[in-house]
């Protein structure tokens, strides 16, 4: 019995050994793809074209909005928000976009462990206590806006990636 887990140890350490690290750029590439993915996505929505991620209304304002500066714990504080809105709601793409948020934020975390940023992991759900009330009265309203807002969050994300955030 000891022989049989000796080997497979030697064989698991011996594959670990042939293995090389990924490149920063190819991850930082893969999220700014993967980000140009999540707008691409949002856009085949039709309905979302209509209103600017700007725009003010009211009873939404848990939604995350505008940021100049984002810093990798903003980004994934953010897109934790956005990634639990966006499993609440019904349309169709919704499941694919919440699991490409999920892949986003493994990848921010990628880029911030290079540059030597331990995030924590953010939940987004403090500022959702008001959502299951919000999705019954203005179901059509908070998809749109939820929607817009982070189409908008993204480009700011794929501008702050080129700058290089902080931690």
């Amino acid at each position: 019995m000891r022989w049989g887990c000796l080997c497979r140890f030697l064989w698991l350490w011996a594959c670990l050994s042939y293995t090389q690290a990924v490149p920063i750029q190819r991850v930082q590439d893969d999220t700014k793809t993967l980000i140009k993915t999540i707008i691409a996505r949002i856009n085949d929505l039709s309905h979302t074209q209509s209103v600017s991620p700007r725009q003010r209304v009211t009873g939404l304002e848990f939604i995350p909005g505008f940021h100049s500066d984002l810093s990798f714990s903003k980004m994934d504080e953010i897109l934790a928000t956005y990634q639990q809105i966006v499993i609440s709601l019904p349309s169709g793409n919704m499941i694919q976009i919440s699991n490409d948020l999920e892949n986003l934020r493994a990848l921010l975390h990628l880029l911030a462990a290079s540059k030597s940023c331990h995030l924590p992991w953010a939940s987004g759900l403090e500022n959702l206590a008001n959502l299951g009330g919000v999705l019954e009265v203005s179901l059509y309203s908070t998809e749109v806006v939820a929607l817009s807002r982070l189409r908008g969050t993204l480009k700011d994300i794929l501008q702050q990636l080129d700058l290089g955030p902080a931690c």
